[in-house]
């Protein structure tokens, strides 16, 4: 029996849910239009929630929605649209700034330079607005019994790239909307699993042992790799994700600043100058002037209008245009140029004063990422069953490819990137990859994720591969003061890579204890290459293999010990069932309250 269950497909750009398993509507996953406020006093049903807050003036008055009618934001087209008239109460790309490590992310931060009447809210908080519309809509709407959502299994979709905080940040944003049985999957097995579901049992007939499947997910904000190997297991085919690219600031919105700037250009040399804001007004326009052009081939062109700022602008609105050609030919050859397998990424020196914001890529060549990310990958996982490579092992070489995300939509920039891929390939000896026949890229997580509820329950094939990451906890030595030279650290493997979440792992005895009472900080690190480190391996300098992950500052209470007191534990770790990682310290000699301290990597520490 199809198990019943809702999957959200949580974007950067676009928010999307689908059912399955609900009571006359088949066995197949069905996505759902969300009621949602598309103009002033008018509310649609949309295929796609677009992730946008805008927080109104009071002039303006509610923006009433059918289960409120006080509401003064909104979630959803209307806040995009708003956004080329008043970017500065509109909040976007918030699931970025969820997995931004360089700022608190529980702080209020958003929307940037907002007016005195707007009162700020944090990443957190705005993934909770989305998903509470959501919940909200459910509820009024969406389910024909009218059951809270809580009441069903969720299963959210986050990039394979997040990081344990970033996680455990969604999973926090879901219960506070009312979503109690949650489930996080990969984005990209999500849209493997969309695509298997499409297939139905012709996707043997596209895959078979020895394929290596990369999907490549290019959405509004971000830039996913993974590869996923096809496996033969007692006469059976198994599906193994074996690689995970690092979370890259670049997509859509990227190319949306792209357009704005040359459109700027443009009206510059007509002697129109744009100050800040209406920048900020035309590069919201120039994304749904983009989505347009690169959906509908029949438009050559599509006009864009930035509001007037005064009157020495003509006192009127600014109007441009962006035709298909110069869209096609900007982001073809600015984000997907033609380089070899060898080339990187560019980085360029940064400067010593910066605004806070986003930690953008500084290269836009998504073709040099996606060769980085290959080679990078080749010798990490060149030990692994499933793995093939090109050139003596110097590349990860997929056998098929599975695009995702709205920006891959653009046939054009599709087949730069395909053709690109293949040039390295047959360079190397290998054969070229092949397109899997995909479902709508805008939808295809969302459908994933209901899917996977039924292959949670033994339907259906399972993508298996555990964490994206192997993660490590720092251990300080100790050693006499010496001015200037802190004390060393070693890095103690406590989550291998791959390891499957629900299951736990019992460290091997070290001499180890934790400070209570006090102020005190964990540091943590992580490692998307490094694949033999089983839990409790120890790296002696971690500033050379390991990446450094958000720190816990925490007080570990005392109970009943005295403050400052270095307690030896013996250490357990485990990925829970919603994919985050828990540390736990247990004493060697507990006291009589059974004592045992929790940390959970990155974001929370309770008793």
């Amino acid at each position: 029996m199809t198990a019943k269950a809702v999957g959200i497909d949580l974007g950067t750009t676009h928010t999307a849910i689908a059912r399955v398993g609900f009571e006359g509507e088949g066995t197949r996953p069905r996505p759902l239009a969300v009621p949602q406020l598309v103009a002033r006093g008018s509310v649609e049903a949309r295929p796609l929630l677009p992730s946008f807050v805008y927080f109104a003036h009071e002039s303006e008055g509610a923006l009433a929605l059918p289960w409120d009618a006080d509401r003064t934001f909104s979630v959803g087209e209307h806040a995009r649209s708003r956004g080329a008239e008043s970017p500065s109460r509109v909040v976007s790309s918030a699931k970025s700034w969820l997995s931004h490590t360089g700022i608190d992310r529980r702080a209020p931060v958003l929307p940037q330079s907002a007016p005195e009447d707007v009162e700020q809210i944090s990443p957190v908080e705005v993934a909770w607005k989305y998903l509470d519309h959501l919940s909200e809509a459910w509820e009024a709407e969406l389910d024909p019994n009218g059951a809270p959502l809580a009441e069903h299994e969720v299963i959210l979709a986050v990039p394979a790239s997040f990081d344990a905080a970033a996680r455990d940040l969604t999973i926090e944003a879901a219960y506070a909307a009312g979503m109690e049985n949650v489930t996080l999957l990969e984005e990209p097995q999500a849209a493997l699993y969309a695509w298997i579901d499409a297939s139905g049992d012709d996707w043997r007939q596209h895959l078979s042992p020895g394929d290596v499947v990369l999907v490549v997910d290019i959405g509004g904000g971000t830039t996913d790799f993974s590869a996923i190997a096809v496996l033969e297991r007692d006469g059976a085919l198994e599906l193994h994700r074996i690689a995970v690219g690092d979370h890259i600031l670049l997509g859509g919105d990227n190319m949306d600043l792209t357009l704005a700037h040359v459109l700027n250009q443009t009206l510059a040399r007509d002697g129109k100058k744009l100050d800040r804001w209406q920048m900020n007004a035309l590069t919201h326009a120039c994304r749904g002037a983009k989505e347009r052009l690169l959906s509908d081939a029949d438009v050559a062109s599509v006009p864009v209008v930035v509001p007037s700022r005064g009157s020495d602008l003509m006192g009127g609105s600014i109007r441009t245009e962006l035709r298909r050609n110069d869209v096609e030919r900007l982001l073809v050859d600015g984000f997907f140029p033609a380089v070899d397998a060898a080339a990187a990424p560019a980085a360029r020196a940064r400067g010593g004063l910066t605004q806070i914001g986003l930690p953008y890529a500084s290269d836009p060549a998504i073709t040099k990422h996606l060769a980085e990310f290959l080679t990078r990958q080749a010798e990490a996982a060149s030990s692994l069953e499933g793995f093939r490579s090109a050139g003596s092992g110097a590349l990860l070489a997929p056998t098929a490819v599975l695009f995702n995300g709205g920006v891959v939509k653009a046939t054009a920039l599709r087949a730069r990137l395909l053709d690109t891929l293949n040039g390295w390939l047959t360079s190397a000896g290998a054969s070229p990859a092949r397109i899997l026949p995909g479902e709508d890229p805008d939808l295809a997580v969302a459908r994933g994720a209901a899917y996977y509820a039924s292959v949670r329950q033994g339907e259906g094939l399972r993508i298996r591969g555990g964490t994206a990451r192997a993660y490590y906890v720092g251990i300080e030595s100790p050693m006499p003061a010496v001015p200037g030279i802190d004390p060393p650290i070693t890095a103690l493997c406590v989550a291998p890579f791959g390891m499957e979440e629900g299951t736990e792992a019992a460290l091997p005895p070290h001499e180890l204890g934790v400070v209570v009472g006090e102020p005190v900080q964990f540091r943590f690190f992580g490692s998307s290459v490094r694949r033999g480190d089983e839990a409790g391996a120890s790296i002696d300098d971690p500033g050379e293999h390991l990446e450094e992950l958000s720190p816990i500052e925490v007080t570990l209470p005392a109970e009943g010990r005295a403050e400052g007191d270095v307690v030896p534990v013996r250490l357990r770790s485990q990925v829970t069932a919603v994919g985050t990682l828990l540390l736990e310290a247990e004493p060697f000699e507990p006291l009589e309250t059974g004592e045992r301290w929790k940390i959970e990597l990155g974001v929370r520490a309770t008793e």
